[in-house]
């Protein structure tokens, strides 16, 4: 199988959008598929990479757009249709459409190839959050446009299926993702880097790990800051940097980490609080449970499927979440129970692990190909392949059967 992916987000940026289509370009690669990867050129050219194990990356231009300065989005140019024409894909991946994705789904349809959109990115929420209101309802009717154009769309968790049917958009699925269980575990657990966050050795370490930006509401920690009994620490960079250290004075500020560095970040926390209520799914969330570290969240969006209430964590309302967390964080933390949601934490994800979720998804694309060609079959006859949006094509001969390409 040939499958062209579109990425609203590479390397080097580092974030939700491009480790999972890190982990579908190695699944696809173990199981002997091609790919082709089009994205967002990096700010530093220098840090572009022409290919990943083998498969190549092609860049388009990127702009910085206010309040994202650290994410460069990409210019839809003509550079999509060309690279995934020439490819010649089975079926095309749309990682996170909105911008450079849309020119994606466009792409599909003028080649005459099916796509499937992996819902991973709120903007509409985003916008909110940002008190663009009108922007959020223009978010949604362009997000209902691009994932329509798809003949499948993938979703993390029940709550945004459920947002995302609601908004007219069809044929949704669910998609989570898969977490690496090797590399976050409990044996990572430090007691040199709890020692370094707190020399006293006598308070319980309290985590958020992640993009420092409005969306993730991090400020929502601020009731824990006085607590003699906890040490806050706080993994990752953004925007919101230098507010959140005059706001969360008694934090430790760790910066971006990763690989082992982040894995022992993780597993050497106590309880890991996830401030934000946009997450469609929150990777975070599983990495600190593989690390056994019961979680604390907000009731909304993809912690409700992660959390299970009481039993590895606590989810708090949204509109209470300050006021509720010192609370929330003292019956985690007690020493009567915290043995017992580190165990359920790490339980609750050992069986998700990404070899699972890409067979799963590499099932979805064999799903949407064997509707795609019976749709084809039908309208037009075995021989012959047109779009029913392209009736120009009417008549031209059809390739063979896509996926007997690469057999």
């Amino acid at each position: 199988m040939r499958v062209g992916i579109v990425a609203e987000s590479f390397l080097p940026n580092v974030n939700g959008v491009t480790n999972s289509v890190l982990r579908v370009l190695e699944h696809l690669k173990r199981e002997g598929h091609e790919a082709m990867v089009v994205a967002p050129g990096a700010r530093d050219f220098q840090d572009e990479i022409p290919d990943y194990l083998g498969f190549e990356i092609v860049r388009v231009p990127t702009v910085m757009v206010p309040l994202v300065d650290s994410l460069p989005i990409g210019v839809p140019t003509t550079t999509v249709a060309a690279a995934l024409a020439g490819f010649k894909p089975d079926i095309i991946h749309l990682a996170s459409p909105f911008v450079l994705g849309g020119a994606g789904a466009f792409a599909a349809r003028q080649i005459g190839v099916p796509a499937v959109a992996l819902y991973q990115t709120d903007v509409a929420g985003f916008a909110t959050k940002y008190h663009l209101p009108m922007v959020a309802n223009l978010a949604w009717e362009w997000t209902r446009t691009i994932h329509n154009m798809s003949e499948m769309t993938l979703a993390p968790s029940s709550s945004y299926i459920r947002e995302l049917e609601a908004h007219g958009i069809k044929n949704v699925r669910h998609w989570g993702r898969g977490v690496d269980t090797e590399l976050f575990n409990p044996a990572k657990r430090s007691e040199v880097l709890r020692r370094a966050w707190d020399p006293t050795g006598e308070k319980k370490i309290v985590g958020f790990i992640g993009r420092l930006a409005a969306e993730k509401s991090v400020h929502r920690l601020a009731p824990l800051v006085d607590d003699p009994s906890v040490q806050l620490v706080i993994v990752g960079g953004g925007p919101e940097r230098d507010e959140l250290e005059a706001l969360l004075p008694t934090a430790v500020f760790t910066g971006p980490l990763g690989g082992e560095e982040l894995a022992r970040a993780y597993a050497s926390l106590d309880l890991f609080v996830h401030t934000g209520e946009f997450e469609t799914f929150c990777q975070a969330i599983q990495e600190a449970q593989a690390s056994g570290v019961p979680t604390i969240g907000p009731r909304a969006g993809g912690p409700i499927d992660l959390i299970k209430h009481g039993e590895n964590g606590l989810l708090l309302e949204v509109p209470t979440f300050e006021a509720e967390l010192p609370d929330a964080a003292r019956w985690v933390l007690d020493d009567a129970r915290h043995a017992d949601l580190q165990r359920a934490a790490r339980a609750s994800v050992e069986n998700k692990t990404w070899a699972a979720l890409g067979d799963q998804l590499l099932g979805y694309y064999s799903e949407v190909l064997d509707a795609y060609e019976r749709n084809v079959v039908h309208l037009f006859g075995r021989d012959v392949a047109l779009p029913r949006w392209a009736p120009a094509r009417l008549g031209q001969p059809r390739r063979q059967a896509r996926r007997d390409d690469t057999a």
